[in-house]
């Protein structure tokens, strides 16, 4: 309303140039849900409190380095490969070194829900429920993310940690979760375990995947297989501790041996016993080395003299980094959101420090994969010789539904339904007349014009790309705006990738 004119003097009328505008919702945010070294801010515990990051280094002063995962060590009688690990799962945990994975392809911004720390065995109530805190009850895991708008994209690389039918109850509540919020969009890992690094078997993986991630709110994620050998361990993450401790002896043993052959192939007397002394030194290790610098040190010195000691410490590494693809995914979906937009398939891409997928999946394999009856796709990670590890799908679990089967046009409509939403909540209680909704018209008109630019949308002109209809009569009876309802109907013309490209070649005759 102006302001009253009554004293005498000069009076000053700003009027606004420019209409409201549409402003895009970020869609290159995940959240991740696992368990961390530590979860605290300047004193201020951070269990089960989303937290932006947007580094590793942040992530590292916030939540702490990586697990040091123990390995039970015995002998197998093998001369080939004389020793055998098996890992204690209790000390197993996968998010820190999934977060290194997200940033080296392409993560930024972040947020992490750190469930509990180390101590703890994993379960499934830690991932989503509820639990009393000085008398109040406080939502936990999945249901933490209510209450945060941002997050536009769900990951769990610590649910593999439960074991297969836990797993998918998690995946389950993910997918739910995402339907729930209709804002972000689920990644999801084919369950597998440390027994299948080595050419499992991918039909009855897959199937046991699709027959336990059940039917509901299948178009709100996206599946990929198989897990992936990985470079994000190096050489000074892994030394003798990771041995665990009952298994130290062993560990002693394997060298010793070791040691005595190479002296019957005449190694030097006094050589072979300066090795003896310094392998029987891990007896004593860690008892009073508080920095850890004296383990380190014989670590280095087994290092050079022990190659067996070389491939102990080799098989270790790969094994800590033998992990679920989700995070990478994420990374990539940021990546590709950043620098092209969230309409291009995240397809075709490689993954950073990925050295080999667990599995060297064939176009035949991919077959079922991709186009399965039941419609549950599962999106491949291959190999292939001169371009590395690549993503080679782009499906959603809903591969039937002609809508949302692909994982770009899923997560288009998000991007489009909550930009908008968000763009019009300024005109609740607004006149609903023709003059909103001609301000209505023209705002999400805007948005979907410039989006038709940049390629979101399909079409020659934007006429073809999208419609926005409002108004009486239109989308609106007189009932409508007796019960103060405004009702907006947009349809867009979504880019969908190019998943078969077939190429035709037929031979001309020769002109006379």
């Amino acid at each position: 309303m102006a302001q009253p004119i009554q004293t005498p003097g000069v009076y000053i009328a700003e009027q606004n140039a420019f209409p409201n505008s549409v402003v895009p919702v970020p869609t290159a945010v995940p959240a991740f849900i696992g368990y961390t070294e530590k979860a605290a801010r300047n004193q201020q515990s951070l269990t089960i409190v989303p937290t932006r990051s947007s580094s590793l280094g942040e992530y590292q002063t916030l939540f702490g380095a990586g697990p040091e995962t123990r390995y039970e060590l015995s002998a197998s009688g093998d001369k080939a490969k004389p020793f055998a690990l098996n890992t204690q799962t209790e000390t197993r945990f996968l998010l820190y070194y999934s977060m290194k994975l997200f940033f080296a392809n392409g993560g930024s911004d972040c947020f992490i829900v750190s469930i509990g720390d180390y101590h703890q065995m994993p379960g499934l109530a830690d991932f989503d429920g509820a639990y009393e805190e000085n008398g109040k009850s406080q939502l936990k895991g999945i249901a933490a993310l209510e209450t945060v708008p941002e997050p536009s994209l769900l990951v769990i690389p610590d649910a593999v940690l439960l074991g297969p039918e836990d797993c998918a109850a998690v995946q389950r509540l993910m997918l739910a979760h995402c339907a729930k919020m209709a804002s972000r969009f689920a990644i999801l890992d084919v369950y597998m375990d440390e027994n299948d690094q080595n050419q499992p078997d991918t039909v009855q993986i897959v199937q046991d995947f699709r027959n336990r991630i059940g039917t509901d709110h299948l178009a709100w994620g996206a599946a990929y297989y198989p897990w992936l050998h990985t470079s994000v361990t190096v050489g000074e993450d892994v030394l003798f501790r990771h041995v665990a401790r009952g298994s130290w002896e062993s560990l002693i043993q394997l060298l010793l041996a070791e040691t005595d052959e190479a002296a019957l192939k005449g190694l030097d007397k006094k050589r072979a016993d300066t090795i003896r002394t310094e392998i029987k030194k891990i007896r004593d290790a860690g008892t009073e080395d508080a920095t850890g610098k004296q383990d380190k040190a014989l670590h280095q010195t087994l290092l050079a003299v022990s190659p067996l000691y070389q491939t102990i410490m080799a098989a270790i590494r790969e094994k800590l980094s033998f992990l679920p693809p989700s995070a990478a995914i994420a990374g990539v979906y940021c990546m590709v959101d950043n620098q092209m937009g969230v309409f291009k398939a995240p397809a075709n891409i490689s993954i950073n420090l990925a050295t080999h997928p667990a599995v060297n999946i064939t176009n035949e394999a991919q077959e079922d994969l991709n186009v399965p009856l039941n419609g549950k796709a599962v999106n491949a990670i291959r190999f292939f010789p001169g371009m590395g590890v690549l993503i080679w799908g782009a499906r959603t679990l809903d591969g039937n539904s002609p809508d949302w089967r692909y994982v770009s046009v899923r997560r288009t409509l998000i991007y489009i339904e909550q930009s908008i939403k968000y763009a019009l909540e300024p005109y609740v209680f607004e006149p609903n007349d023709s003059n909103t909704w001609t301000t209505v018209q023209a705002l999400i008109s805007n948005f979907l014009t410039n989006f038709w630019m940049q390629g979101g949308l399909t079409g020659a002109k934007p006429n073809d790309a999208f419609n926005v209809a409002i108004g009486l009569g239109t989308t609106m009876t007189a009932n409508d705006i007796q019960d103060g309802i405004m009702r907006v109907q947009v349809m867009v013309a979504a880019t969908r990738p190019a998943e078969f490209i077939l190429f035709t070649l037929t031979q001309k005759m020769q002109g006379g």
